[in-house]
């Protein structure tokens, strides 16, 4: 089943349910459709964003994985780019860090072959 928002040509809003797409394809192209106001056959779907429910066994992964790399990680906020470049070079200690970097800076480290990889989830200072 898919629900449809439909318009006529009174401007006349009304919510439809049909067996399927093609379903509401033949009974407009039937004439089949009419508004549930005023009666007009002059009836087309609206542009409608799509109902996506939320997928909650992810948001629980991004939370866990959140608090595992906050235990055992390093916070080094903007300086990650640099910090990450001093541990490749030896000239800071090998450990596990977390942080922000711009494309730029990601781009760059990846060309010396220094490994990043981005993380789900914005730093807790950047949000609300």
């Amino acid at each position: 089943m898919i629900r449809y928002t439909l318009i006529c040509d009174s401007d006349h809003r009304f919510d439809s349910w049909f067996q399927s797409a093609d379903a509401y394809a033949a009974l407009s192209a039937a004439g089949q459709l009419t508004c549930t106001v005023c009666g007009s056959a002059k009836v087309s779907k609206t542009i409608m964003a799509p109902a996506v429910a939320a997928d909650r066994g992810k948001e629980a992964a991004v939370q866990k994985l959140r608090k595992q790399v906050e235990a055992n990680a390093e916070d080094v906020g903007t300086s990650f780019a640099k910090e990450a470049r001093a541990m490749h070079l030896g000239d800071a200690p090998e450990r596990a860090i977390y942080g922000e970097a711009t494309g730029a800076d990601v781009r760059a480290l990846l060309a010396d072959d220094i490994p990043v990889l981005p993380l789900p989830f914005m730093p807790r200072r950047r949000t609300n």
